[in-house]
């Protein structure tokens, strides 16, 4: 798998070779034989629909391991040209989705918020406080019992490929981004995993978490 492959699955949307090929710049057997190797491991779930084969990410875990896996490519060889292209990269690289949390300068910022607040403990990996707790459910109205609804950690840390920092995963980072989501704190921008804050989130943030928007930029 090659990085754009890579970012594109990232998305946690499902996609077939043909896209990824287009996407990544390789022939598509080239990205059919990287998928089923990708399928085989477990990494990727396929979908068949008709005569239409599809695959996206298996789970939050595989998605842990391609965001790490790009983080360890470095920056890209090529220099990004062009206008359109140059403009997604930036507001990727500004605050963009991570399978089902947020991440990019947005979702560092974010992280860094809840910490500097006494809602998220990075001293030995990360955790959320009491305080924190009550803040994500009394303060952003997310029910305890959908955080804790399945087995994956109440919170871990996600390294960021474009930061190179963590930022916020695990049950309270899904939920953190869909309240933001539905408070219309932040849109998506087309139909790619780029995201962008709204007045009124630019608002919340100073408001909830003391985080100014202008360092976002």
């Amino acid at each position: 798998m090659n990085r754009g492959e890579a970012v594109l699955l990232l998305d946690g949307r499902a996609w077939t070779a043909t896209e990824l090929a287009g996407h990544a710049g390789v022939a598509a057997s080239t990205a059919s034989e990287h998928l089923n190797r990708l399928v085989e491991g477990g990494l990727l779930a396929e979908r068949r629909q008709g005569r239409h084969r599809y695959v996206q990410l298996a789970n939050e875990q595989a998605a842990d391991l391609l965001e790490a896996f790009i983080s360890h490519l470095g920056p890209p060889q090529r220099p990004v040209t062009g206008l359109r292209t140059v403009s997604a990269s930036v507001a990727l690289a500004r605050g963009r989705t991570c399978y089902d949390h947020l991440a990019g300068r947005l979702g560092v910022a974010i992280t860094d918020g809840m910490t500097a607040a006494g809602l998220l403990d990075q001293t030995d990996g990360f955790a959320i406080t009491d305080t924190g707790l009550t803040w994500l459910t009394d303060g952003l109205g997310i029910a305890e019992s959908d955080l804790r609804s399945t087995r994956r950690p109440l919170a871990r840390a996600c390294l960021d490929w474009t930061e190179r920092r963590s930022h916020l995963a695990g049950s309270a980072g899904a939920h953190l981004l869909r309240s933001f989501l539905a408070n219309g704190w932040i849109k998506r921008i087309g139909t790619g995993r780029a995201v962008r804050l709204t007045q009124t989130g630019t608002t919340a943030l100073r408001d909830h978490l003391a985080v100014d928007a202008h360092d976002l930029t």
